[in-house]
């Protein structure tokens, strides 16, 4: 008998660690699905006939396809339908905002919630890392040689995209692990390293060369990547430059950019009980801003032994805009959001009578202005006002700054022809990501500053299919 559609008009929960357990590990929070759930889940899909979802997906994923193969039970046959599109299905699944692009345009989300299209993604691609012991298979070279900038996830995409092609890719990484962002930005309990690693296993059996510690603008220039014969080089060097508020305060002692703060962790592995990188644990600490990246530092913050984790955002919880599975995560784990309030000043403590005092210099609170919501913006964000005579002071041992980032400007500086706008993001052409220097592609947060995993490697595909069609000329 066919499986009837499941008309729930809820999802199927996802197993998570308790609250109370998880804000003090750093496992993963989400347990992810079993097969049974999986199956009840995709049986909600409708497999409707102009697919509506696939149209908010950045890469394209034929959802409908793979969700119709999990109700038959055959994950293996699902996964290789994602990865036609995606080549990095565990990592999406995990971390992609699926509730604003391809679940916001799912029907069944019309009448109660949408199909979970990231939890059963994040389940075949973990079904399958769990089952297939094979790795891919080299294509024979093509006789071209391809030059990849940065291994976040625009890099890793357009550089298997190429490998598959038969291209000679080299991958130029400027920390000493690959993954980019996915290493050293996302916390492990919410994407583990093992699943990086192995998207970059299977990236070097496809016979990528993963070269780390090379910092292209300094150990090498774009121009000298082409005089050692590469024909293209695509730019996926992320956004890693900090925004700070420039407010009183913000060279003292235990401030941190969000960048800073998670790269200690995460990458530095400042975790450990005698870490090789010093990081402030414990304490009272403050995350300025309200995005994804702001949860990951004071959920990250809980985690390192903080007895008190505030989040400080300008407007209300309405406008965060961190995912709502994140935010929902954080409260539930303790985190304390003080909403309309936005810090105009960070204290300090100074000893007059004792310049060696060894606590000078060091953070000891926040002092903040409450604010209320005028009229909108040009993005149709109501914009955040300051009350007058509403300071407060929070005490606090540590700021950590998470309210964006831009390109890092070391590229530019050192390439000759290649353009940048004024927020520093290599300006490129939408359909191809090609830049204005010949033979140079780019994308990612290097082009728009920082956005999704899923944005970035949209970009990385749509830059390998501009190379391949540009050296296939040659």
């Amino acid at each position: 008998m066919a499986n009837l559609p499941n008309m729930d008009p809820k999802k199927n929960p996802m197993p998570t660690q308790e609250p109370q357990v998880r804000a003090h590990n750093f496992s993963e929070v989400a347990l992810g699905y079993s097969e049974e759930i999986a199956i009840q889940e995709a049986l909600r899909c409708l497999n409707c006939k102009n697919y509506p979802c696939v149209s908010g997906c950045p890469v394209n994923i034929h959802i409908p396809e793979f969700i119709a193969r999990i109700k038959e039970g055959d994950f293996e046959g699902a996964y290789q339908v994602i990865q036609q599109s995606s080549s990095l299905p565990a990592v999406c699944g995990r971390v992609c905002p699926q509730e604003t692009q391809c679940e916001s345009k799912c029907v069944r989300g019309i009448k109660g919630e949408s199909v979970g299209i990231g939890r059963l993604e994040r389940f075949v691609a973990d079904w399958h890392n769990a089952h297939a012991d094979k790795l891919p298979d080299k294509v024979p070279f093509n006789g071209h040689k391809v030059a990849v900038v940065g291994s976040g996830p625009s890099g890793l995409t357009c550089a298997g995209d190429l490998a598959k092609k038969g291209y000679q890719v080299t991958v130029y990484e400027a920390l000493h692990t690959a993954g980019g962002v996915l290493v050293y930005g996302i916390p492990e309990f919410r994407l583990p390293k093992a699943i990086v690693q192995k998207e970059v296993d299977n990236l070097t059996a496809m016979g990528v060369d993963m070269e780390t510690n090379v910092v292209i603008g300094k150990t090498l220039t774009i121009d000298e990547l082409f005089g050692m014969g590469f024909e293209a080089v695509f730019v996926g060097s992320g956004a890693g430059l900090p925004n700070f508020m420039g407010i009183p305060g913000e060279s003292l002692k235990g401030v941190y950019s969000a960048n800073e703060f998670l790269t200690r962790s995460n990458l530095m592995k400042a975790y450990k009980d005698d870490p090789v990188t010093p990081i402030m644990k414990g304490g009272k600490v403050a995350v300025v801003g309200g995005g994804n990246v702001a949860m990951d530092a004071a959920r990250t913050a809980l985690r390192l032994g903080a007895e008190k984790v505030y989040i400080v955002y300008r407007r209300s919880l309405e406008e965060l805009p961190a995912r709502k599975e994140e935010v929902e995560h954080a409260m539930e784990e303790g985190i304390d959001f003080r909403v309309l309030n936005n810090p105009v000043e960070i204290l300090g403590y100074q000893n007059p009578d004792d310049r060696r005092d060894p606590k000078n210099g060091f953070v000891t609170g926040i002092r903040c202005i409450k604010m209320e919501l005028g009229e909108p913006d040009e993005k149709g964000r109501r914009r955040p006002i300051p009350v007058p005579g509403s300071e407060f002071e929070l005490e606090v041992d540590t700021v950590v700054m998470s309210i964006g980032t831009s390109p890092n400007p070391l590229i530019k500086s050192t390439t000759e022809g290649l353009e940048v706008n004024r927020h520093g993001g290599i300006i490129v052409e939408e359909q191809t990501g090609a830049t204005t220097k010949q033979g140079v592609y780019a994308g990612g947060d290097a082009v728009t500053g920082a956005a999704t995993v899923i944005s970035a490697m949209g970009a990385g595909k749509v830059a390998a299919k501009a190379i391949d069609e540009y050296l296939s000329q040659k």
